[in-house]
C-alpha cells in the first residue's frame, strides 16, 4: 500500500512551533491534518487557569443559591 503525497515539510512544522514560541505562546497542542494545515493550540485553551476571582465567585454563588 503506497502512503500519500506528503503535504506539508518538518521545517514547516519547525518553523512554526518555532514563531509560536518566540511570540511567548506555550503550545498545548499541535495538529496537522490531511491537506497539510498546522494548528497550534495554546496551553491555555488546553487547560484553562483558574484565578482567585473566579474562586470567590464560585463561592459567592454557592452561598446564595442556598438561601
Amino acid at each position: 500500500m503506497a502512503r500519500g503525497a506528503c503535504t506539508f515539510r518538518e521545517r514547516d512544522l519547525a518553523a512554526a512551533i518555532k514563531a509560536v514560541t518566540k511570540a511567548g505562546v506555550d503550545i498545548g497542542k499541535v495538529e496537522v491534518d490531511k491537506t497539510g494545515k498546522i494548528v497550534i493550540i495554546p496551553a491555555t485553551a488546553v487547560t484553562p487557569a483558574i484565578n482567585d476571582l473566579d474562586i470567590e465567585l464560585a463561592e459567592f454563588e454557592a452561598r446564595h443559591d442556598k438561601r
